[in-house]
């Protein structure tokens, strides 16, 4: 059983949790007597943590909202936790700075017990991912939460951007959302210069500032949906269309929702099968023989012509590997 100073610490890191905690249960889990958790909340006082007295039926002790409370006192399951959401985030592109990210482990790690240290340093060492980490563009944290502020308060922005091909300009968004998607981040919302829906990568803007006002989003599509439509519809070299015999989900799983959409169409003649119409476009169509070729279900290519022949050269290539020895 730990001494009176491990039971404060315990009774810190109780109230760390969050929430309220009765002066019962706090008792229960200290092992102790109710007039003994007070005189631990009083030492907690002294040293000038914030523990709020609630009264009520209900009421009992929690630590102040909002103060940035030394020593972080994190569980064995809540360390691993931690650590390995800020590995899977840099990986992926979620942590802004991977800098921060690094910074933050390796302050957890330092001040973790010795033994709950080389526990999780086991862990991280035998730990492998099947994909590797790619390059990610990360966005400036400031612009970051800058933007989310103002999609949560739905206030316009004023904010720098420099596109793809090197044009640099200042515009006015009202955001509807910030979406992570491979290993970038964007926000969805309105242009209000052309008065239009656009999508802007977040590490292509240099600064973003509140502007005075609010907005109203329209109803529609969450920011998530948003952005891999406009994917989908984006301006490139070839408009494909292919109607294709199987469901969403069949279809889904070689055409995902950033590449085509997906509609309802009718079935050809004489049969009563399920077709969908997937359209999309691509700057290049070398790689689609191939993924219709994985469907493994019936299509009919409407448009353009160009894939019609590549399609047909593609099954004359693996006709004549299959027949070869």
């Amino acid at each position: 059983m730990p001494g009176p100073t491990g039971r404060v610490l315990t009774l810190l890191e109780l109230l760390q949790s969050g929430g309220t905690r009765t002066v019962t249960e706090l008792a229960d889990r200290l092992g102790v007597e109710g007039r003994t958790v007070r005189r631990y909340v009083d030492q907690l006082l002294d040293l000038d943590v914030p523990v709020e007295s609630v009264r009520g039926r209900y009421g009992g002790y929690r630590l102040a909202p909002g103060y940035r409370l030394p020593p972080l006192m994190l569980s064995d399951d809540e360390a691993l936790a931690v650590l390995l959401g800020l590995i899977a985030g840099r990986r992926a592109g979620l942590t802004p700075e991977h800098t921060a990210s690094e910074t933050a482990a390796a302050k957890i790690r330092r001040v973790l017990p010795k033994h709950t240290a080389r526990r999780l340093d086991a862990l991280l060492e035998s730990l492998d991912f099947t994909d590797r980490p790619g390059e990610v563009a990360t966005p400036d944290t400031g612009v970051l939460l800058t933007v989310t502020d103002a999609v949560r308060h739905r206030r316009p922005i004023s904010v720098r951007y420099t596109d793809r091909d090197g044009r640099g300009s200042e515009r006015t968004l009202h955001p509807y959302g910030v979406v992570a998607h491979s290993g970038r981040w964007y926000v969805t919302g309105r242009d209000a210069g052309i008065g239009e829906e656009r999508t802007f990568r977040l590490d292509r803007i240099a600064d973003a500032r509140t502007l005075p006002g609010t907005f109203e989003a329209p109803p529609g599509p969450a920011p998530a949906q948003r952005l891999l439509s406009g994917f989908a519809t984006a301006e490139y070299r070839h408009e494909v269309t292919v109607r294709i015999q199987g469901t969403a989900e069949q279809i889904r799983a070689h055409l995902p929702a950033g590449i085509a959409t997906l509609e309802e169409c009718e079935p050809p003649a004489g049969t009563d099968e399920r077709w969908l119409r997937a359209e999309l476009r691509a700057e290049r169509l070398d790689w689609l023989p191939a993924t219709l070729a994985s469907l493994d279900r019936p299509f009919v290519i409407e448009r353009p012509d160009e894939l019609r022949d590549r399609v047909a050269a593609f099954a004359d290539r693996l006709a004549s590997f299959a027949r070869s020895t």
